[in-house]
């Protein structure tokens, strides 16, 4: 590892939670290059929602880079890109009444942002955005200015400006409205918000701490943004295609989105691509407004029309995910309640789920555990206080059980006293 030490710069970050050298992946395991096997409850930070190099998905890809298929097309017509577009409409937008145009920005999640902020702001003549508080939506200076970890925004350099934070559901406790505390804003002559062009949620904040809206909060906030007419932007980077049991994380609160981000697992093998869904009406882009090189990873449009093929044309995946998030919550149930010194408080929806700690270190300390043991967890949180189980949603029921029972032994020698050392926090280091 004496290369990456000397050469890489020191922003790196997971590999110094997990310090070994990968070399090889399949399903739901990472190897490394000394042939030591890792269960993987991280899944590329929620990007290999069906698991590293999943066959169907890979021998399409191979196809169509056997064929001398085209790789990079910036925004022009390709087949790959027109068989996507006919596959998400066809299968993830039709069944589900929506009608979106879509955008292709650059590659990443903060791309997907960038564009629906700024198309937010053309829309609507205005300059302001609301993030949340604990919020995350990605590291250029947009998404930034949204979001709400101090550590993260400092690392702009620059003041970020136009935007205002708001409190997350349940963030002033679980008896304040959080939605009526926006609306005094909204309303107040004196409050000293200007009408913001967009409302940007997730609706569970992965990176925040696992903090779960409820479904009729973000019913009243969907009204809300109708009332006054703000945009509403869900960021569905890393919760959507899924991750939550139905494609988008929204759905069961039966709210409808005006403009929606989507990246991370919508390639279905772990390619860079970024989705920016827009109702018609608000496509007011001159051509080439907003644009990026590698805007056009045909690739990438290969690998995530087969994944719609494979796991979207029906609700198999959605019942199985569902299945197992009940697994993971009564595994995690009952953690809780045999180490109550160390854990706090279960937390997630569907495969997001993860454990408050008693003391922010903790969950240092637990992952740090479970990696000696052969798992790959992180933390999340503004102080890495939760432990974030991020698992593929294909993973087998033995590997599930199996990365449970290891989670219950490193919580048991953590209980035990400081005999693990703690190898550092992922927290934060998910990127955009």
């Amino acid at each position: 590892m004496q290369i990456f030490q000397e050469l890489e710069s020191e922003v790196r970050g997971y590999c110094r939670s997990w310090p070994t050298v990968f070399s090889s992946a399949k399903g739901s395991t990472l190897t490394d290059e000394g042939g030591r096997a890792y269960l993987d409850f991280f899944a590329g930070a929620g990007t290999l929602s069906y698991g590293h190099n999943p066959p169907a998905i890979k021998e399409r890809l191979l196809s169509y880079l056997a064929a001398d298929g085209v790789v990079h097309g910036l925004d022009t017509y390709t087949t790959a890109k027109r068989a996507f577009i006919e596959r998400f409409d066809d299968v993830v937008l039709r069944p589900r009444g929506l009608r979106y145009k879509l955008q292709f920005p650059g590659p990443t999640g903060t791309n997907s942002v960038e564009a629906a902020l700024k198309l937010a702001r053309k829309v609507t003549g205005r300059e302001r955005v609301v993030g949340f508080t604990n919020a995350f939506h990605g590291m250029t200076l947009g998404s930034l200015a949204v979001t709400g970890s101090s550590m993260k925004r400092q690392g702009a350099g620059v003041p970020l400006n136009n935007s205002m934070p708001m409190p997350f559901d349940g963030f002033l406790g679980p008896d304040v409205d959080t939605v009526s505390y926006v609306e005094s804003f909204l309303a107040g002559d004196g409050s000293g918000l200007d009408l913001p062009a967009a409302i940007i949620i997730e609706t569970v904040q992965a990176e925040g701490g696992i903090n779960v809206a409820r479904d009729e909060w973000l019913r009243a906030l969907a009204e809300l943004c109708l009332r006054y007419e703000i945009l509403l932007i869900v960021d569905d980077i890393q919760v959507g295609c899924g991750r939550t049991g139905p494609f988008f994380s929204f759905e069961r609160a039966g709210v409808t989105p005006d403009i929606i981000c989507l990246s991370k697992a919508i390639s279905g093998y772990g390619l860079p691509m970024a989705l920016t869904l827009m109702r018609p009406e608000l496509d007011v882009w001159d051509p080439g407004e907003h644009n990026g090189t590698f805007r056009g990873n045909n690739a990438a449009f290969v690998t995530a029309t087969a994944a719609l093929e494979q796991f979207w044309t029906d609700d198999v995946l959605t019942g199985e995910v569902d299945r197992k998030a009940a697994k993971v919550h009564d595994g995690l149930k009952g953690l809780l309640t045999e180490h109550g010194d160390l854990f706090a408080e279960v937390r997630g929806k569907g495969l997001l789920q993860g454990l408050l700690t008693q003391q922010p270190e903790m969950a240092g300390a637990v992952c740090a555990a479970a990696f000696e043991r052969g798992l790959l967890v992180e933390t999340s949180g503004p102080q890495s206080e939760v432990v974030k189980l991020l698992p593929p949603l294909v993973i087998d029921d033995s590997d599930l059980d199996r990365g449970l029972e290891i989670l219950a032994e490193s919580a048991q020698a953590v209980s035990r006293g400081p005999a693990v050392e703690l190898v550092g926090s992922t927290n934060g280091q998910v990127g955009r």
